[in-house]
Order: C-alpha cells, then sequence, then structure tokens
C-alpha cells in the first residue's frame, strides 16, 4: 500500500495515512520517485507541511534520496523540489507579486505582539472599553474571519451582537492600518495569496504551470483558506496528493476543518484512494483498542489498522482513589519497569498524557517526591506559568506589603494605567523618604510629581490592597485567591475570549486546590503556610533536569510522537472528555479523535489512568470513569482499583498489583506523604531526607515541617511535606 501511494502519481490521490503507518517515508519516497523514475522536474514539484520542524525534516528525507548534498540553511536548489509551510511558500508567492495588488513587495509581516498591539491602539482611538470588549478576543474574531477568508466588509454582513458588531468596526481600521503600514498578519500571508489568485488569473496559471505536482501533509489540519489556495493550484493539472488521517483531526479550535479531508473525494470524482493501515509502531492490543474507541464516531473514513509486531500485553487501567495516588501509581510502575531493567529501559522511555495542562501539577508534585527526573513539553512548569506567578506576587503582597519585588509584578496587572513614568516617580518618592513602595503608593496624594488622575489610579491599587488584606483577616488561603480574581478583575483578565485565556484560568483554578489543603489552618496563618509550600516546591523545581527524564505534556501536543510506555491519565467524565463536549455531538468526537491520538502514541505498554475523586480547578468532584473506557473490551484489558461487580481483575503478562493507597504500608523506600494535618510526623521524630541526611522534627505545621539536620552545611530547614522524600527513622 506504501507502494501504491508512491507510484500513482497521476491524477488526484488520497493517501489515508493510520497512525504509525509511515506516511511521511511514503511521502518523501513519492517525491523522489516523481523525480527519479517518472522524470519530472523538480521545478514543478511542491510539497506542503504545516511546521518548520516537519518541513525541515521532509527536505532533509528527500535530498538523502536524491543524493543531493545540502546546505540545511540552504534548501531552494535546481536539483530540489519547492518543500515547505503552507506560510513560508505564500510569503515567495508574494514576495514577487503583491505590487499588483497595490502593496509594495518588500512589506514586512506584525507578529502576535505587533498585531495586539495595533488592536489595542485602535481601541483606545475609537473609544472602545477594553475592559468590555477584550482585546485579544477581538483579535481572535478577527483572524478567524481571514482563515474563512472573509474580509471586513463579509464580516460586517456576519455580525449579530455586539461584540461582533464592534469587532468590524475594528476589523475595518485594522486592515486600513496594515495598508498603511504595508504590513500583513499571519493570517494575510494566506489570505492575501488567495486574493491574488482570484484577481490575477495569470499569476494563478504561472504557478499552476510550475506546480503540476502538488504533494500536501496533515491534510485534515487544513482550514478553509488553505483549502482554497491548494484547490486552486491544482485545478489545471489535477496532480494532488493528500495525505491524512481524519481519525488523527484534534485541532478544529484553531480552524482547522475535517470535511476537507471527508469530502476529497467530492472534490475530485476520480481520486484514487489509498489506504496505509499497515502500523509499524504498536502492539496488536493497542491497536485494536484505539480502532474500538474510534469505531463510536459516525464522521469518519473506514480503515481498521493491523501490525505484524506481536500481541503485545493487556492494556493496564487502573481507577486510583484520587488525584495524587493517580500520580502515586504512575510513580511506581515507572520505577517498577525501570528496575526491571528490561532492553535497557530509560525514563526517556515513558510519556505522561493529559487533556489539560492543569494537570500536571500533582504529577510534578509526585516525581519531585519520588526524585524522578521530568521534563514538561509544550508548555512550562506549572509554578513558572505567567498567571500562577501573578496570582502568587497577589498572595505574597497581601501577606507582606513590603515586597517590592512582587509588588511591582503586580501594579498594572490587570491594567491599571500605571505607567512606567509613574512607577520611576514612586519609586523616587519612596527612596526619597526611606520608606517601602507600598507605603509611598499609600501616600500619593503628597507626590507632587504626580498628576492628579496617576494619583487616583494609585489609591485605587493601595485601596485595593487593602481590601484583599482584609480578606486574608477572614478566609483560608483559597478564598483569598478566588478574592484576588474578583477584586482585582483577575478572572475577567484571564478570560479574553481565547481559548488560551480558558487554560489560563484553569491553571488558576488548579493553584486554589493547592490552596484548599490548607482549609482547616486559621484565616492568615493558613495563606502563610501555604506560601512556605510553594517557595518550597519552587526550589525543589530545579531537581533533576538531567537528559534522561520523563515527558509530561497535554495530548493535543502529542502528535506525531512515540514512546514505548505511555500513561494517559484524568480518563473521567467532564475531564476527559471535556466538559465542553458533553453537549456538543460534533466537540465530543473530536475528543474521542484525541483519545486516539493518545492510545496509539504506545508502541509497547499502555496505561489508562481514571480516579475516584479529584480536586481540579479549585472543586473536589466525584466524576464517573470517561465514556472511552467503556469503549475498550475486556479481552483487552486489565483492570486494577474497580469494584464494580463484572469487573474482571486479571494476572499474567503485564499485570501489576493494586498499588496501596497512602495510608497503607508501601515499600517503595521512600515516606508516604503524611497527609495536610502532619499527622505521620510529630516533635522530636528522628527523620532522614534522601538529599540532606539524618534530622529531628522540630516542628510540624499545616503540610510544612521543620527539620534540625546533623549536617551543619545543611543547618535548620523547612520541607513541603507532600514533596520532600523524608523517611521515619
Amino acid at each position: 500500500m506504501q507502494q501504491g501511494a508512491v507510484t500513482n502519481t497521476e491524477g488526484p490521490v488520497l493517501v489515508i495515512a493510520g497512525a504509525g503507518s509511515g506516511k511521511t517515508r511514503a511521502l518523501t519516497h513519492r517525491i523522489a520517485y516523481l523525480i527519479k523514475e517518472k522524470g519530472v522536474n523538480p521545478w514543478n514539484i511542491l510539497a506542503v507541511t504545516f511546521t518548520n520542524k516537519a518541513a525541515s525534516e521532509m527536505k532533509l528525507r528527500v535530498a538523502e534520496l536524491l543524493g543531493v548534498t545540502i546546505d540545511p540553511s540552504h534548501f531552494q536548489s535546481p536539483d530540489m523540489p519547492t518543500m515547505g509551510t503552507f506560510h513560508s511558500i505564500c510569503v515567495r508567492i508574494l514576495r514577487k507579486n503583491i505590487h499588483l495588488m497595490g502593496k509594495e513587495n518588500a512589506f514586512v509581516i506584525y507578529d502576535g505582539a505587533d498585531q495586539l498591539a495595533l488592536v489595542k491602539m485602535i481601541m483606545k482611538d475609537l473609544q472602545i472599553d477594553d475592559r468590555k470588549f477584550n482585546p485579544r478576543a477581538v483579535l481572535s474574531h478577527i483572524s478567524g474571519a481571514k482563515n474563512q477568508l472573509m474580509d471586513f466588509l463579509e464580516y460586517r454582513k456576519f455580525a449579530n451582537n455586539i461584540f461582533t458588531d464592534q469587532t468590524a468596526i475594528v476589523y475595518e481600521v485594522y486592515q486600513k492600518e496594515l495598508d498603511k503600514a504595508n504590513a500583513l498578519d499571519f493570517d494575510d500571508i494566506l489570505m492575501k495569496t488567495v486574493e491574488l489568485f482570484i484577481k490575477e488569473d495569470a499569476v494563478l496559471l504561472k504557478y499552476q504551470e510550475q506546480f503540476k505536482y502538488i504533494n500536501v501533509d496533515e491534510y485534515q489540519d487544513t482550514n478553509h483558506a488553505q483549502y482554497k489556495l491548494v484547490t486552486m493550484l491544482a485545478e489545471k493539472y489535477r496532480n494532488i496528493c493528500v495525505v491524512g488521517d481524519d481519525w488523527q483531526s484534534i485541532y478544529s479550535w484553531r480552524g482547522a476543518d475535517i470535511q476537507n479531508i471527508l469530502d476529497f473525494h467530492k472534490d475530485y470524482p476520480e481520486a484514487k484512494i489509498v489506504k496505509l493501515e499497515q502500523n509499524y509502531r504498536s502492539t496488536q492490543t493497542i491497536l485494536d483498542a484505539a480502532d474500538n474507541v474510534i469505531k463510536k464516531n459516525k464522521n469518519r473514513t473506514e480503515k481498521k489498522l493491523w501490525t505484524e509486531n506481536n500481541k503485545g500485553d493487556l492494556i493496564q487501567v487502573i481507577r486510583a482513589e484520587d488525584e495524587r495516588h493517580e500520580g502515586e501509581t504512575i510513580a511506581r510502575e515507572i520505577e517498577r519497569i525501570s528496575m526491571a531493567g528490561l532492553n535497557e529501559v530509560t525514563y526517556k522511555d515513558f510519556v505522561v498524557l493529559y487533556r489539560t495542562n492543569a494537570q500536571s501539577r500533582v504529577l510534578e508534585e509526585v516525581f519531585m517526591r519520588y526524585g524522578i527526573p521530568y521534563k514538561i513539553v509544550g508548555g512550562v512548569r506549572f509554578y513558572e506559568r505567567k498567571e500562577i506567578k501573578d496570582v502568587l506576587a497577589y498572595l505574597r503582597v497581601i501577606h507582606n506589603p513590603a515586597d517590592s519585588v512582587r509588588l511591582l509584578r503586580i501594579l498594572n496587572v490587570p491594567a491599571r494605567k500605571i505607567g512606567n513614568r509613574t512607577i520611576q516617580v514612586v519609586q523616587e518618592f519612596a527612596k526619597l523618604l526611606g520608606i517601602t513602595l507600598m507605603e509611598a503608593i499609600c501616600r500619593a496624594e503628597e507626590i507632587s510629581d504626580l498628576s492628579p488622575a496617576k494619583k487616583d489610579d494609585l489609591l485605587k491599587f493601595a485601596k485595593l490592597i487593602n481590601e484583599l488584606r482584609g480578606a486574608n483577616k477572614e478566609f483560608a488561603a483559597a478564598g483569598v485567591i478566588k478574592h484576588i480574581l474578583i477584586t482585582a478583575k483577575y478572572k475577567k483578565f484571564l478570560l479574553d475570549g481565547s481559548p488560551e485565556g480558558e487554560v489560563r484560568f484553569e491553571n488558576v483554578q488548579e493553584l486554589i486546590s493547592v490552596a484548599s489543603k490548607y482549609d482547616k489552618l486559621e484565616p492568615g496563618i493558613s495563606l502563610a503556610t501555604f506560601l512556605e509550600e510553594v517557595a518550597l516546591i519552587a526550589d525543589i523545581d530545579q531537581l533533576n533536569d538531567g537528559e534522561s527524564a520523563i515527558t509530561m505534556m497535554t495530548l493535543h501536543a502529542a502528535k506525531g510522537l512515540e514512546y514505548p510506555y505511555v500513561f494517559i491519565c484524568g480518563l473521567e467524565e467532564g475531564v476527559f472528555p471535556h466538559s465542553r463536549s458533553m453537549l456538543e455531538p460534533a466537540e465530543l468526537e473530536e475528543e474521542r479523535r484525541l483519545m486516539y491520538v493518545g492510545v496509539t502514541r504506545a508502541k509497547e505498554l499502555l496505561f489508562l489512568l481514571c480516579a475516584k475523586r479529584r480536586l481540579l480547578y479549585g472543586d473536589s468532584r466525584c466524576n464517573a470513569p470517561s465514556q472511552f473506557l467503556a469503549d475498550l473490551p475486556e479481552e483487552l484489558v486489565m483492570k486494577t482499583g474497580f469494584e464494580i461487580a463484572g469487573d474482571r481483575q486479571r494476572s499474567g503478562i503485564g499485570a501489576i498489583k493494586p498499588v496501596p493507597m497512602e495510608d497503607e504500608t508501601a515499600d517503595v523506600g521512600i515516606a508516604v506523604e503524611a497527609g495536610n494535618s502532619g499527622e505521620e510526623y510529630h516533635d522530636g521524630d528522628n527523620v532522614e531526607h534522601k538529599k540532606f541526611g539524618a534530622g529531628i522534627v522540630l516542628n510540624v505545621t499545616g503540610g510544612v515541617i521543620t527539620i534540625a539536620f546533623k549536617d551543619p552545611r545543611v543547618g535548620v530547614k523547612k520541607l513541603a511535606i507532600s514533596v520532600a522524600p523524608l523517611e521515619k527513622v
């Protein structure tokens, strides 16, 4: 079948490439075959993909197959076809031809920061309140319109509410400002190329003659603009080969339209359809599981993945008590497999996948406690995320108003019209009087160099901090964070109408989950104890950054990757599938495709985990196991932790024993977590720390333990019980 994808060169071809079926190999061999066997001039071949990384890999592979020695920084040569991302190829076309549309060929390209700054400036000029209409959300709508090839005139017809009416006004001015600056934004690169082809027949004909053979990778991820572009280029010769897998279409939120690949045969009734169904990656058990998940979707092509690999171990389906037990289970399984030493297993052979970034927080803490090195792909570590640092800065200023460093971080976040010049004046005033920055802000009326408006802005901020300090006298740490979200309007700042804003808000809700461990402590003490733990976690967070580390990432980030051992956690209704998909059949189908992507990342062994209860986004939930688990036939799985009648516990190859809960004896060489109250440890206990050695417990407060270590170089330290690798002696 791979040969069929390579040798069917004339006319339209649709290659439905299942996960792990060698589509990149087939695509690169197809390009080389066209040149070496069919005698096609490289000049007449176009190959398009989505990422620069994928484009570079494709170029290097094709160069190797053609026997062309080429500098990676100079891929374009007479011996090489035109290959690259949609945007890079369109920029090349526009640089030569955009003057025909009244723009200079030496146009500039605005990046995301430039675009946002321009939108903010326009909204300010138009007196559109950015507190009611978030600039990021406005820009997101403009981007979506351009991906649908809608100019501001078309978008104005689409506008049907106050927000879209205002966006239409901004869109018109935004586009005129771009034109005035001879600039294109990222979405214009595609839109203007399509517009060029529509308006200039000679230019379209020129590129149709040049690109007689067109190859498109990841076709299921194309949006309307990309679809239109490819369709126009292929219209004359119809030698178009698209490669993709509708089962792995998981980016609708970025504008991808799955119908582009599903309707290919309608656009090209004469198309040859080649299915790559042999998988070279996974065991048959893993493939059968993936097939049983995806076949519940109605909107899909038909295929059946198979492999010559062995049947493989059963899939481990584990139900933990809670999210920490889930993390403990993963850590112990990683240690068990690693210690077995099969085929010289290293940490880099493992990946942990989750639906949202907020789920990484508990996993990070568990891995730190076990001394297991990890790295996060496609995101930053939980406590290094901007929104987490912002909220922690608020909390530290509430706890200690003299903390000028944290105060400067939040003084204008969200925006309060307190600019750099105002801050500089206040700092000079504080220095002159020998007082703290916060005290200077409270005395803003005394600063003669400030206008009345700026004094008022500063005093409003001082009043805000005073209100939040009052909340700290009434509420535990979690309650204080909730007050920050509302009183400081930080929730509104995060929820800007973009998908990224929702993710940032989920992360802050997860911080509330961490803080809620201290709900039973008195107000004030709760926040102080929580901040101590976070500071300790941040210190330990620098540990174990060696080259061999477990990979952690979202399921979306995992597409195109593979690992011998895969853990997918959080398989509960409302978590995965995500709660947003529960009432939308199309969104639920995309969640199912995301599950399929996750399952097919595994080469040898797959672990699927859910929890009976989960503290996530600040709420404790008892959700049912994910419906995706119910899709798996019993003969493919070994279940652990399920108590429902009829559930089968198996032993044998690949079987694991139930992992004891934290209050049970666990012979793993590391102390079991004491819990939030610190009942496991008492004053005077002798303990052993994995790094600092022997010590004596001086005090236990909340989740923080104070220990005097015998090593004078270590001295007295405060440690978070939840992450410190401690053992009672």
